[in-house]
């Protein structure tokens, strides 16, 4: 069993307790860490861990084995590092960086220490997008021609302007941080490595400094095309699609799939839902016990960071093509 310290206590960092507290065979937290332990305090009794606003403290407490962190994410370089410094497993809620550079530097420091490593990419583990690969693992699709994303919602719509989430630095090109990086790593699992971005920014109502409506024109490497939106002012909405020379198919929820064959009507599935969010723990804490691999690897850690900020890069430059580099 993986002793873990869960660091921020938001509501992703309950999310992420709740989903194998008590639940789970492999992983469970003894440790919290949060800068308002009055918000936390009850949920932490609930949940049966200990309290405190220490990191350093956290990392000090040799019984603790892995940090799980869900902070703002411009610390999570430092903080990955710090804890992969003192023999600590790590699971870091997405995005692990926003500059490929810095994701680098914290995988580098987590490889020299011969530590595991997890990201929040919880969304490769939907049964819709599992149908999705599945397919196009045997091929179905043909030739991949183009896939399209939409991930958009209004849940963040009213937070504070000093609440961290809100802030320039934690929340470049509008919801592409949060909410379009779970797209961009779904097409790089999908369909393969992306070349290149032209991404555009745009503040339509909310008062957010970086803009509340981004979309990006995505080439793969190997041809094929992509379109992806998110917007912070729109009621919930879910969808990725990929349509090939063969068929094509989209996913619409966690557990909604729909495909079409060429000459035929198409097909909706409900598939069963699935605890997604503790499968990729239960992922990482495999790999920190020596059990298995991570079921994401370095390059498409980094590649989904690198893509990321290809997108920042294009915004900023008003739409000019960027290399995913």
């Amino acid at each position: 069993m993986l002793n873990a310290a869960i660091i921020g206590l938001g509501w992703w960092g309950k999310e992420l307790v709740r989903s194998v507290q008590g639940r789970s065979a492999l992983i469970n937290f003894s440790r919290g860490v949060t800068l308002e332990p009055e918000l936390a305090r009850d949920f932490a009794a609930q949940m049966k861990f200990d309290l405190g606003t220490s990191y350093d403290e956290v990392l000090a407490d040799p019984k603790i084995d892995a940090v799980v962190l869900a902070t703002p994410h411009t610390r999570h370089r430092e903080q990955v590092e710090a804890a992969a410094a003192r023999g600590k497993h790590v699971f870091c809620e997405k995005p692990f960086a926003l500059s490929k550079a810095d994701a680098a530097a914290a995988l580098a420091a987590c490889r020299k220490a011969g530590v595991a490593l997890g990201v929040g990419q919880n969304r490769r583990m939907w049964p819709s997008i599992v149908a999705l690969k599945d397919m196009a693992d045997a091929g179905e699709f043909g030739t991949i021609m183009h896939v399209e994303g939409n991930y958009s919602h209004a849940i963040l719509a009213n937070t504070a302007l000093d609440n961290w989430r809100s802030l320039p630095e934690e929340t470049k090109a509008g919801g592409m941080t949060g909410m379009g990086i779970h797209l961009l790593d779904a097409f790089s699992f999908l369909v393969g490595p992306m070349a290149r971005v032209s991404a555009l920014a745009t503040k339509r109502v909310l008062p957010l400094p970086s803009g509340d409506t981004t979309a990006a024109l995505i080439s793969f490497r190997e041809g094929a095309t992509g379109t992806i939106a998110t917007t912070l002012k729109t009621p919930f909405v879910w969808r990725l699609a990929i349509y090939g020379s063969d068929m094509w198919a989209e996913s619409t929820s966690e557990t909604c799939f729909t495909a079409c064959r060429l000459d035929q009507e198409s097909e909706t599935l409900d598939l069963e839902e699935t605890n997604h969010i503790g499968m990729n723990m239960e992922s990482f804490a495999r790999a920190a016990l020596g059990q298995g691999q991570y079921h994401i690897d370095d390059a498409a850690i980094l590649h989904t960071v690198a893509a990321l900020e290809a997108v920042f890069r294009s915004a900023e430059a008003n739409g000019a093509w960027k290399a995913v580099e």
